[in-house]
């Protein structure tokens, strides 16, 4: 029966896609963030949902007669040099045969991220998206979350299988990243009773980050938080809330998480992340001996003996940064890097430009919160392999089509003019030098 009911949801939604193409957008998301067939047992489970959808959307791109442009954005130009070194990489990859189908995967995640920045032309569509995002990631959460509190948290929390969410740490960054969205919901909610369950939610999600029992998780929310405190207007307040929240989790917790968490600590003690650091310089190494890297999937034991001799097995590099830098290469890492600083660099200008504007404060508070989402991303990523993640990407194109929007709608400064130069009025009895006037 689910497969049925999710086979017509998806298929109902074709027509409009056909008629308005942001509207698949919105669609492509759903199905790659909740991944609703996960949910059901049968011939729905494995089908191609996502592609049908991808392919229709492509379609109504082409035959709409909107008019469809990339923004002309320095983060667009870096983005497409990025993509474009990927596949130079991958003509060099140590395995072709693996690299293509990864770099086919990529890309197939990338053209759909390029469609939003086309489409999201509104900022209403845009509110549209941040909808479907947390509805997707947060029916994960917040099911966590309560798992986690009916449980004690004695088991771990996970995503839908066969998705970029479906390990616990994954998972728990994911939600990271949606939480400051929900906040954004919270804060310009469209109807009265999304105000009153978005502090439910939030808190639901926090506790499955928790339950998580992800050390990389607990990294990030220091990060976030610590950023999160920096830029409140209430400093006192947010550190009281921050306070209460981690003695419930320290109360709430198994001696197994404090266990998992105080080996942060004693990292040498810990087979896991003394093999990410064995991963970690392999990347160095590689790069450092190949300008293109290894290419996508290049984490062989034939590799490792070259360029990681003390390793006992082939990890991957478990960072977005180390694994961006095993698989294109030095150039590669600082075209990332660039890209997620520049995203950074202009969610700061639409915050600026947003400032004082009673009118664009959604705008400035919608910027603030992707800030944070981004700031969860880079943090929590740093010992996960999400460098290919299509959230950071949707957020990165939503960021782009902000700018836009916010550059379109702020008028222009009026010119200053220069002091004027005129000489002062001959007066009777005066003299007309060039210095001031005096008696004759």
């Amino acid at each position: 029966m689910r497969d049925i009911i999710i086979t017509i949801m998806v298929f109902s939604t074709l027509p409009f896609i056909l008629r308005n193409a942001w509207i698949g957008v919105l669609v492509w998301s759903w199905l790659s963030y909740m991944n609703p067939h996960r949910l059901a047992w049968g011939f729905a489970y494995t089908f191609p949902f996502a592609q049908i959808v991808a392919i229709v959307l492509l379609v109504a791109l082409i035959s709409s007669s909107e008019r469809k442009t990339l923004p002309a954005n320095r983060l667009v130009f870096m983005w497409l040099m990025f993509l474009l070194w990927n596949v130079f990489c991958t003509f060099f990859a140590f395995y072709p045969e693996n690299a293509w189908p990864q770099l086919e995967t990529v890309i197939k995640i990338q053209l759909v991220t390029f469609v939003t920045m086309m489409l999201m032309t509104s900022f209403e569509r845009i509110n549209q998206l941040i909808w479907v995002i947390v509805i997707s990631i947060g029916f994960y959460s917040v099911k966590g979350g309560a798992f986690t509190l009916l449980t004690g948290g004695n088991f771990h929390v996970f995503g839908p299988e066969g998705s970029y969410i479906m390990e616990n740490n994954t998972l728990a960054v994911a939600v990271l990243m949606i939480i400051p969205m929900m906040l954004y919901l919270y804060r310009f909610p469209p109807k009265p009773w999304v105000k009153k369950i978005m502090p439910l939610c939030i808190f639901l999600s926090l506790a499955s980050v928790i339950g998580s029992q992800s050390r990389g998780a607990v990294l990030a929310i220091g990060a976030v938080g610590g950023f999160f405190w920096l830029k409140s207007s209430s400093k006192a307040i947010t550190l009281i809330v921050f306070l209460a929240l981690a003695a419930f989790g320290i109360m709430f917790m198994p001696d197994a998480w404090y266990d998992r968490v105080a080996s942060i600590g004693d990292f040498q003690q810990d087979s896991s992340a003394m093999e990410r650091l064995l991963a970690w310089e392999y990347s160095i190494n590689l790069a450092s001996d190949r300008i293109t890297g290894g290419g996508f999937n290049s984490w062989s034991m034939e590799n490792y003996r070259v360029y990681a001799p003390e390793a006992r097995q082939a990890f991957v590099a478990h960072s977005i940064y180390f694994g961006v830098l095993g698989d294109s290469g030095w150039p590669g890492l600082i075209l990332f890097v660039g890209i997620l600083l520049t995203v950074y660099r202009q969610l700061v200008v639409v915050i600026k430009l947003t400032e004082n504007d009673p009118e664009r404060q959604d705008y400035n508070y919608l910027a603030r919160m992707l800030q944070i989402s981004m700031i969860a991303f880079m943090s929590g990523g740093a010992f996960l392999s999400l460098s290919y993640f299509d959230l950071a990407w949707h957020i990165m194109a939503i960021t782009i089509a902000m700018t836009k929007l916010t550059l379109e709608t702020t008028p222009p400064k009026a010119p200053v003019r220069p002091p004027s130069r005129r000489m002062p009025p001959r007066v009777a009895g005066y003299g007309g030098g060039r210095g001031l006037p005096g008696p004759r």
